[in-house]
């Protein structure tokens, strides 16, 4: 048995590819480097495998993806979530809730809708 699962990538459905990549450059201050793969436009986020967590895009592809507020729940690790929530309004998005304490062990988390209409989430440990 397996008693341990790591996410190694993922993907964040997009309607609008130039506003969606807009948004989290805005939001997480990076590049996104876009490719496109046969009929699926993606945006990757920047990533470092030997530094581990999790790789992802930004991703549209007619018929295979629906952006949602009700789905997976994502989680960007921040240094401060105050600092990424402090961007969001600006470059689009909505704050769903602020800077929460989940415990002092955990550290904090926030929510907040994409320029999408994805609910994304936000963790740091101060």
């Amino acid at each position: 048995m397996n008693n341990h699962v790591t996410v190694s990538w993922f993907e964040i459905p997009v309607n609008d590819m130039e506003s969606a990549i807009a948004f989290y450059e805005k939001v997480f201050d990076c590049k996104l480097e876009r490719h496109q793969l046969g009929p699926i436009d993606m945006a990757w986020f920047p990533w470092n495998h030997e530094m581990g967590g999790a790789g992802g895009s930004l991703v549209k592809s007619e018929g295979n993806y629906q952006t949602s507020e009700n789905g997976v729940l994502v989680y960007f690790s921040s240094e401060d979530v105050n600092q990424e929530l402090e961007r969001i309004p600006k470059a689009g998005g909505q704050v769903l809730q602020g800077k929460t304490l989940i415990t002092i062990e955990i550290g904090y988390m926030a929510l907040f809708i994409d320029s999408e209409g994805n609910r994304i989430a936000l963790h740091s440990l101060k």
